[in-house]
């Protein structure tokens, strides 16, 4: 039953991409679904799994180190991607155990991650989050310091793949979705991580190549 749940709501969300792909002239196959399990235990995700969904994200390098090592070997071909704030003395550990890191917002981290990528002779995908606004609880970088910050990331040897946004709480989010874009653009960066339960849709067709859902794809939390 379990799975059954979780293979409508794949196929719905995957149909939805599919929808606004085809409705900005894209391929749907350009938008990677990052499904968001954070807070969601072992038994949560398996369903997902074996339902195909095979690329997820998560918030906290610690919280994802204590699950997915033992769902990866139960099943090979997982992608994991961190999604969350990473904090500078856990840039080892990230770069161990994630395929992408969406969040890199600071010079002291991109130094971090560029001598842990060294040690453990692995590069894992970097998107370089910006704020685009004014809220204090949020990480990234301006758009103002984005140049000087894509130029040391580049420097450390950073495989930066493209940028990564959250618009403001509670605002329309097309602005958003078309200011990173066109941030993307200017840099000459062509993978976009935007878009969540909520919004996907709308960043999908702005250019989202990452679209980052959890609730509806796992359900509300209780």
């Amino acid at each position: 039953m379990l799975s059954d749940d979780a293979s409508t709501r794949i196929a719905t969300v995957r149909d939805r991409i599919a929808r606004a792909a085809r409705l900005a002239g894209r391929k749907p196959d350009s938008v990677t679904l990052v499904a968001i399990s954070k807070t969601h235990d072992a038994p949560a995700i398996r369903p997902l799994i074996a339902a195909g969904q095979r690329v997820f994200g998560e918030n906290r390098v610690q919280e994802a180190a204590a699950k997915w090592p033992a769902l990866r070997d139960e099943t090979p071909g997982i992608e994991l991607h961190l999604v969350g704030q990473l904090q500078s003395n856990k840039a080892e550990d990230a770069v161990r155990l994630f395929d992408a890191i969406h969040s890199v917002d600071r010079p002291s981290l991109v130094a971090v991650l560029g001598r842990a990528m060294d040690k453990a002779g692995r590069r894992p995908a970097c998107f370089v989050q910006v704020k685009l606004d004014d809220e204090p609880q949020k990480g990234g970088c301006t758009p103002a310091d984005l140049p000087a910050l894509l130029a040391e990331a580049r420097a450390a040897a950073l495989p930066v793949a493209g940028l990564m946004c959250v618009p403001p709480a509670g605002l329309e989010p097309a602005p958003w979705f078309a200011l990173l874009a066109k941030l993307a653009r200017d840099h000459g960066l062509d993978e976009l991580s935007m878009g969540m339960s909520g919004d996907y849709e709308t960043a999908v067709t702005l250019g989202a190549t990452h679209v980052r859902v959890g609730t509806a794809l796992f359900g509300e939390r209780g």
